[in-house]
């Protein structure tokens, strides 16, 4: 195999190239207002952060700097700059993460571009860009889209050194791993070992030097990561937000616990519930080796996993007689170990899992696809590499059909074509080798349409419609893909909820719809954002898909009318806080709907011990908070209040049932508001 780029591209390179950008961002930015604030609790933390420079350091979720999100700030801070200079909108807030997903295609196509060539590099751009979980996330404001990014990039510069063994690639390397982990803390080091072992064997330098090297990548990879981390760790509590998912107010808690070995073993202090151990089931689905291509998961990113599998293989076999520095049996390894070592994790963690997880796997199994066909087909006229390309198709065919089929009533046509047109261009790359190129290059643009059918259908419908709320899944509605408690997929197998006797959500009451619980998210002005956030091609008035309303707002939020708007925003600039409620998303659609800071009493669950009963009724004393929203979030170990009244024994139980029994209450629209300003006769 080669051990060096290549030294020239042909012509059609480059225009191929950013054609493929230009491509990859119109298909990104179609439609993209239908999902209004998208997921609103980090849209109501990037608002905050437009307003207040401390929230943006922070992430905290409103701007007077309650608590924060539930991870650190990093992938806040491109939005909430986007925010600052174009105001609160769906665009503002989702461009940068289209950006994100372009400036993932390139690095990779620039990865494998090093190579295998330009024509193995649009390989992969394609299968990354086509990829439906990927088409969601780089469309939606959770903090995977940067990740994703940050991830390539990691990837592609250790390779880079590999190539020259110069420590800078490697530095640099450990830099983008640090903000990473400042986008999504423990999740960015699981790539961590396959990209040390891989160096520290394969480096073209002495061993001295390679520990070297890899003892400054980790010092640049603490120091990128851990300078945000110290600050927090040593500011002063009381003049900072509370850490939102801890439960002692430490973010080195929440990256350990709740963020860290709890999403592995399940024991989630704080969360809604952990999940099953190993081939299990639980709250976040089945665990286990094939958990990647089950029901949920499959559609989303598993259409070319079997042929990244068996191209990761074939690329280390072909290279097997290479010597230890071979820079493209690394870069296998690399993207190859990447793909692996994410994918394990992924399949047997029992704490909590959501689909959109799998993006995270979508570069690493585009650049393994492009390299090893192109590895294959550089051989094609020796049987073993035409027989093994030809298998490839064959097998990708022959999944895409079976994921097809897990939604019949989805364009029932196009399994049959996959499968059809697979097979076919499998037999001609058969023959690859001893036809003539036309007929060979005809079989492999075969296979690549065979191969990407099924992902790009699922990528356009994913384009086609709005998604919003904490849960949200690929593809057609019509997959029902669940997401963990409260569903968020969109009704299962086309079923709306309730229609078949069950509430539609795996027996969460609730889930499932839009943000608002009816479909719209509230737009700043506290309506549906212009562009028809409210509406979708699959069904007319459903709405944006993704975890709605489910537990008692824990998923999505709720609805904010004319008068409830009206209401909060009255007398607002007289308290730091126009109002409090339970459940961060509850909070979030009136701070979004309002622009005015809304505490969120217990973070995400509801379940986070901030404020304490003290804290709040000295809030109040003070005149800091005006209103007070009845119900809120569920919340299980640490006590919400739920949409009816109050359960839990946790502080925000605590602070609903106090504040109940001594202020007067008023209705605006369908929400009881309690005027924290006004006691009741008997207080």
């Amino acid at each position: 195999m080669s051990t060096g780029p290549p030294t020239t591209d042909p012509r059609w390179a480059r225009p191929a190239f950013l054609a493929l950008l230009l491509a990859t961002g119109v298909l990104y930015l179609c439609n993209l207002q239908a999902s209004g604030y998208a997921n609103s609790f980090y849209s109501a933390a990037v608002q905050a952060g437009s307003q207040s420079w401390k929230a943006f350091f922070f992430g905290s979720l409103d701007a007077a700097n309650a608590i924060t999100v539930d991870k650190p700030p990093a992938a806040l801070w491109p939005m909430a700059l986007s925010v600052r200079l174009f105001g609160l909108n769906s665009w503002a807030i989702l461009v940068p993460e289209v950006l994100m997903g372009v400036g993932t295609v390139a690095v990779v196509h620039a990865s494998v571009r090093r190579r295998s060539g330009p024509g193995a590099a649009l390989l992969a751009g394609a299968v990354l860009a086509l990829t439906p979980v990927a088409a969601l996330m780089f469309r939606f404001n959770n903090p995977d889209a940067l990740l994703a990014l940050l991830m390539a990039v990691a990837c592609h510069l250790v390779v880079r050194a590999l190539e020259d063994g110069r420590t800078r690639w490697l530095v640099w390397a450990g830099v983008a791993v640090g903000f990473a982990f400042l986008t999504k803390t423990l999740q960015a080091f699981l790539i961590l070992p396959a990209l040390a072992a891989v160096y520290a064997v394969c480096a073209p330098v002495r061993p001295r030097k390679r520990f070297a090297q890899l003892a400054l990548a980790t010092v640049a990879l603490v120091v990128s990561g851990g300078w945000w981390v110290a600050v927090v760790e040593l500011w002063p509590a009381s003049s900072r937000p509370y850490i939102g998912g801890s439960q002692n107010n430490s973010f080195l808690e929440l990256t350990f616990g709740y963020n860290g070995l709890g999403r592995l073993n399940g024991d989630e202090t704080g969360s809604v519930g952990g999940g099953g151990g190993p081939g299990g089931g639980g709250r976040w689905g089945e665990t286990g080796w094939d958990r990647m291509f089950d029901d949920d998961i499959g559609g989303q990113i598993s259409w070319l996993l079997p042929a990244a599998l068996i191209l990761l293989v074939a690329g280390l076999v072909l290279a097997r007689k290479a010597g230890r520095t071979d820079v493209t049996r690394a870069a296998f390894l690399v993207w190859g170990g990447s793909l692996l070592t994410t994918a394990v994790v992924f399949s047997f963690m029992a704490g909590i899992f959501h689909q959109y997880y799998t993006v995270a796997l979508a570069p690493y199994m585009a650049a393994v696809t492009g390299m090893g066909a192109a590895a294959l087909w550089h051989r094609r006229r020796e049987t073993r590499a035409a027989l093994t390309l030809a298998a490839t198709v064959t097998a990708t065919a022959a999944w895409g059909y079976v994921l097809l089929h897990r939604t019949p009533d989805y364009l029932p046509w196009l399994r049959w074509l996959v499968l059809v047109g697979g097979l076919t261009a499998a037999l001609g790359l058969v023959f690859a080798g001893r036809a003539g190129r036309r007929v060979a290059l005809a079989a492999a643009g075969l296979g690549v349409a065979a191969s990407l059918a099924g992902p790009t259908a699922y990528t356009l419908s994913t384009v086609r419609e709005g998604h919003s709320g904490s849960i949200v899944t690929a593809g057609p509605a019509s997959t029902g893909m669940g997401g963990g408690p409260g569903g968020g997929g969109g009704p299962r197998n086309g079923t709306p909820p309730g229609a078949d006797g069950t509430d539609g959500n795996g027996g969460f009451p609730g889930g499932g719809l839009g943000q608002d619980g009816f479909g719209a998210p509230p737009g700043a002005d506290g309506t549906t954002p212009p562009g028809g956030a409210g509406t979708t091609t699959e069904a007319p008035g459903r709405g944006p898909r993704g975890g709605g309303a489910g537990m008692g707002g824990l998923l999505g939020g709720t609805d904010v009318d004319a008068e409830a708007r009206e209401l909060l925003e009255a007398g607002a600039d007289d308290h730091t806080w126009a109002a409090a409620a339970v459940g961060a998303q509850n909070a979030a659609s009136y701070q979004l709907a309002t622009g005015e800071p809304v505490m969120a009493i217990g973070g995400f669950n509801g379940t986070d011990p901030s404020p304490t009963l003290a804290q709040f009724q000295q809030y109040v004393k003070d005149g800091r908070i005006h209103y007070f929203v009845s119900g809120g979030t569920g919340g299980g170990g640490g006590g919400g209040t739920g949409r009816g009244g109050g359960s839990g024994t946790g502080a925000a139980s605590r602070i609903t049932a106090w504040v109940q029994s001594h202020f007067t209450h008023v209705t605006a629209g369908s929400v009881t508001f309690y005027d924290l300003t006004r006691p009741t006769s008997e207080n």
